[in-house]
């Protein structure tokens, strides 16, 4: 709606100037979208001028409505409400859909032109497959760098593999004591579940010890652990042939689930390539009085001063901790691409772990580090309580996401649709990524959420499928046109009953819905757009008759309507990662 707002901004500047000259700019105006339709369709709210002018909101109102003399403008107390042409600006915002043919070039606000941002998202370990949390991260990432990219940025995307450290040699020691050479293959699982499997065998070697009345971190298996990483940083040559080996397994059955799912990165990063760059830093800062070492050996940081507690940065044995190859991965990065800003995509449990990061970044000098962004959220769980991988009850992506599939498999067979959606399995399978992507995207992100399956297939409500049906449903009604639509602008002012009119403002605010989803990092804006397009093309379709209109004209108008609503739904349903569908 901005190509509508700001000609009237500039006019209520104008007549404001006239009680106070030179005093307001359009930008100073406030607009608003009112809440009824039956109110009009930009709202111009006074009270902000009210202290400058000395005047009453609703005197304000009256004199400003005096001097625009408009009949496009009404009075509602301290309120200006505008009533827009619908005749003209059906024509305005249907050829500004159409600009650009089949590539859809409308919606893109460029408002983030020029600028380099770099943003890293799902994080995996290499000692288990990638879970539900993970998926939410993925998508909250995959998406996020689409909209930035719509905006203009210039993306880069990474993935950081947490390939070292102690939980992976968890992993490593179980394997190594008790896998007999066994393999994905030999085993028949897929590779990265195969490692998984691994990780949940150790702790049950963990629980034995526990059982037998050690602490945890005094047990036998933990010291053995403990003794591989030593090796393992020392370069010892068995020790890394094992780590390459369950390092190759658990990244090649990831990135299948990558591909599955739609998610993509630019570059992938190994902390096993940072981590003594990281070391070096700690070492640098140690010289510098920056960091000091206990009595014990480990250097520490002393954050009282940031009111944030003390913070270890190198073991008492020289071993590096999670933070040490964080301070190596992000100097790289910058190094080999500088960027504008750096957004970290990580669970909210992870707060204080970035707070830390930045704050010590920042401490050893680099400048950049005010540009490094924590996009925290949510715990993701399911109706029957939080995922705990320790105890190897961990949802698995991959087994999630073949459960949504044959549930949408089911539907297919229920509905009897095997002949008219082409291939069912390939539908499912959409239908499911469909249901999980939007379904974990339609919350905000800094919400904790309950991840239902059943209501994520739902062709009913706020949900994946129910908007995939709706682009089927119009694709299905051009198909029956047989031929191809004519796009003719004098039929677009035909185009202005009250259920044309919601479709149409509806379609006008897609840059701005574009451009609040990629300013909050916020996906859920968007699908609570795709969901309100939905609603009033679903008022408009039952209330105006489209292939059987009253005459050609209409119904022509009435068919590049559809037309555009579904150009702007596969748009922005690409930008929440939502597959599209011709039919279903």
């Amino acid at each position: 709606m901005n190509n509508f707002i700001e000609p009237w901004k500039i006019k209520i500047a104008a007549a404001l100037n006239e009680f106070a000259p030179d005093t307001f700019s359009p930008s100073q105006i406030i607009a608003e979208i009112p809440p009824e339709p039956e109110m009009g369709d930009i709202g111009f709210p006074m009270f902000a001028y009210a202290k400058t002018l000395r005047k009453g909101p609703a005197q304000i109102a009256q004199m400003v409505f005096d001097k625009l003399n408009d009949s496009a403008v009404e009075i509602a107390g301290p309120y200006l409400n505008v009533r827009l042409d619908r005749a003209f600006s059906a024509k305005k915002i249907l050829m500004d859909v159409f600009d650009g043919g089949e590539h859809c070039t409308y919606g893109k606000p460029q408002t983030m032109a020029g600028k380099k941002i770099t943003i890293e998202f799902s994080s995996p370990n290499t000692n288990k497959p990638l879970h539900l949390g993970h998926l939410r991260n993925n998508a909250l990432g995959e998406s996020i760098s689409r909209i930035l990219a719509a905006c203009g940025a210039e993306l880069q995307k990474l993935c950081i593999i947490n390939d070292r450290g102690i939980h992976i040699c968890k992993s490593m020691l179980a394997y190594s004591e008790f896998g007999q050479g066994k393999t994905p293959e030999s085993e028949k699982v897929k590779s990265d579940h195969f490692v998984g499997n691994w990780y949940v065998h150790f702790n049950n070697m963990l629980k034995e010890d526990i059982d037998k009345g050690y602490a945890e971190a005094k047990s036998p298996c933990m010291a053995r652990a403990q003794e591989l990483l030593v090796k393992w940083e020392a370069g010892d040559l068995e020790t890394t042939a094992l780590w390459r080996q369950m390092n190759s397994w658990a990244i090649e059955g990831m990135k299948e689930t990558y591909s599955r799912t739609g998610i993509s990165f630019d570059k992938f990063d190994f902390e096993s390539e940072t981590w003594l760059l990281g070391k070096e830093e700690v070492l640098k800062g140690l010289e510098k009085g920056i960091f000091y070492r206990e009595t014990d050996g480990a250097v520490a940081a002393d954050l009282s001063a940031e009111n944030l507690d003390k913070k270890i940065l190198l073991r008492a044995d020289g071993t590096s901790i999670y933070i040490t190859q964080d301070f190596g991965t992000a100097i790289k990065r910058y190094e080999t691409r500088p960027f504008d800003k750096m957004i970290y995509v990580v669970g909210s449990e992870q707060q204080y772990h970035f707070k830390v990061l930045f704050t010590l970044l920042d401490k050893l000098g680099y400048p950049w580090a005010k540009n490094l962004y924590h996009l925290s959220y949510g715990m993701v769980k399911l109706p029957d309580g939080k995922m705990k991988s320790r105890e190897g009850t961990v949802v698995d992506a991959d087994d999630l996401i073949d459960s949504l599939r044959d549930m949408a498999l089911a539907q297919i067979a229920e509905k009897e649709r095997e002949e008219k959606v082409g291939d069912p399995a390939q539908v499912a399978e959409k239908i499911a990524l469909g249901a999980l992507h939007y379904y974990l995207l339609q919350a905000g992100p800094a919400k904790d959420m309950m991840f239902d399956p059943k209501e994520s297939l739902s062709f009913n409500g706020n949900t994946g499928p129910y908007l995939q049906y709706l682009g089927a449903r119009i694709s299905s009604m051009l198909r029956k046109k047989n031929e191809e639509v004519t796009l003719n602008a004098d039929n677009f002012s035909l185009l202005v009953s009250d259920a044309e009119w919601e479709v149409l403002k509806t379609l006008a605010s897609y840059p701005e819905a574009i451009s609040i989803a990629a300013d909050s990092l916020d996906p859920s804006r968007l699908a609570a757009y795709l969901y309100e397009l939905s609603k009033n093309f679903s008022r408009f379709y039952h209330e105006c008759p489209v292939l059987g209109a009253e005459n050609e004209n209409l119904s022509n108008a009435r068919l590049c309507l559809s037309k555009a609503v579904l150009k702007v739904l596969k748009d922005a349903l690409r930008l929440i990662c939502v597959p599209f569908l011709e039919a279903m």
